[in-house]
């Protein structure tokens, strides 16, 4: 375990799939010096990814080193101490309560009432230890960047109203807006700029002749808005599992250049806690929307906002309510929030809602 106050470029909250990729996606791909630190509570994990993580960057000639630091964010005091001896200019939390798995997997009543109201129904669960680590660094170390992996779309929102920054999310719009750009060829990342909510996800893990019905994201192409995207881009597909090849990777040029003080130009989900994901450009160590000309910054935001507001998990103020078919599959099962929650409770409601996941989980769909 280490000990003392030690300069950090990135820190790495997690060690599963999503943040394994980031880590070894940096060490064989950075362009500059930069020094990386994997935190996590599976010690075989950490050692694992620190020992191919510095055999890629040594295998790619990139200046890129690993350590870990082994900590369980579930227990008390655990995230403080974790900021306090990494001190972090970026923070990268991807670890969580809730696998994500989630979005594949069947067999049980939890899966299946996630399946019916949506992912904002592990919400809570995405939030819990972001909404710890967004607290530690706003304590401790307040002038360290947050990156949150975990369902930013929506779980961003949640930190900032606790009143914690968080700079953006990885992965969501920026899957579908790499797979477009490498679908377009080499020069298209410049050209395209996409609009998209994690919801707008769905449609391409089915075969196209399923999106019928579904609503796409707003692509532009060279400034102009593509009129039919399940036409314009029929032979993307995602995998039913979660797209990690991608969505893990797509923070990962972000990253490099926050830690470097370079700018980037991209796509990212949340940023500054906004609903959805938006093109954006980092300026200085500051994300900013880069839309579309003729695409107002209220229009973007409201259109994302949009999707919660149906169905899903929208904040009002400092009172969080589900809405839609996961309100009602809520009330079903009888959640004790199903009505909603101020979002400084949102430890209790974590609590109440994990023993609803395990009885859920002990039955059959």
């Amino acid at each position: 375990m280490m000990s003392g106050t030690f300069k950090t470029d990135v820190l790495i909250s997690g060690t599963g799939a999503f943040a394994g990729r980031i880590a070894l996606d940096i060490a064989s791909t950075a362009p500059e010096p930069v020094n990386v630190v994997i935190a996590g509570r599976n010690r075989d994990r950490l050692d694992w990814l620190r020992t191919a993580g510095n055999a890629r960057a040594s295998m790619f000639s990139r200046p890129a080193t690993f350590s870990t630091m082994e900590v369980d964010l579930l227990e008390e005091g655990a995230a403080e101490r974790m900021i306090l001896q990494t001190r972090p200019k970026i923070v990268v939390q991807a670890a969580s309560v809730q696998t994500s798995s989630v979005i594949s997997d069947t067999g049980n009543a939890w899966t299946a009432l996630v399946a019916e109201g949506g992912l904002s129904a592990t919400a809570i669960f995405q939030a819990l230890l972001t909404s710890r680590v967004g607290k530690a660094i706003s304590e401790h170390s307040p002038r360290s960047a947050l990156i949150n992996c975990c369902f930013p779309d929506v779980v961003n929102a949640m930190i900032q109203a606790l009143g914690h920054d968080v700079l953006c999310g990885t992965g969501n719009v920026a899957i579908l807006s790499n797979v477009f750009a490498g679908a377009r060829g080499a020069d298209a990342p410049e050209r395209l700029r996409v609009l998209a909510h994690y919801q707008n996800l769905a449609a391409w893990r089915l075969p196209r002749e399923r999106r019928a019905g579904a609503t796409p994201p707003r692509v532009f192409l060279d400034g102009r808005e593509v009129a039919d995207v399940f036409e314009a881009f029929a032979s993307i597909k995602l995998t039913a599992e979660p797209a990690i090849e991608v969505s893990g990777a797509s923070g990962v040029t972000l990253i490099c250049a926050y830690a470097a003080g370079r700018p980037w130009a991209g796509h990212v989900p949340g940023p500054g806690g906004l609903p959805g994901g938006y093109p954006v450009r980092l300026e200085a160590g500051k994300l900013h929307l880069d839309l579309p000309e003729g695409l107002a910054r209220e229009e973007a935001i409201s259109w994302n906002h949009a999707f919660e507001a149906k169905n899903g998990l929208v904040l009002d103020g400092q009172h969080a309510h589900f809405t839609g078919r996961l309100k009602a599959a809520f009330e079903r099962v009888g959640f004790a929030h199903a009505g909603g929650f101020e979002i400084g409770r949102l430890e209790e409601a974590y609590r109440d809602l994990a023993l609803l996941r395990d009885a859920l989980s002990r039955q059959p769909a």
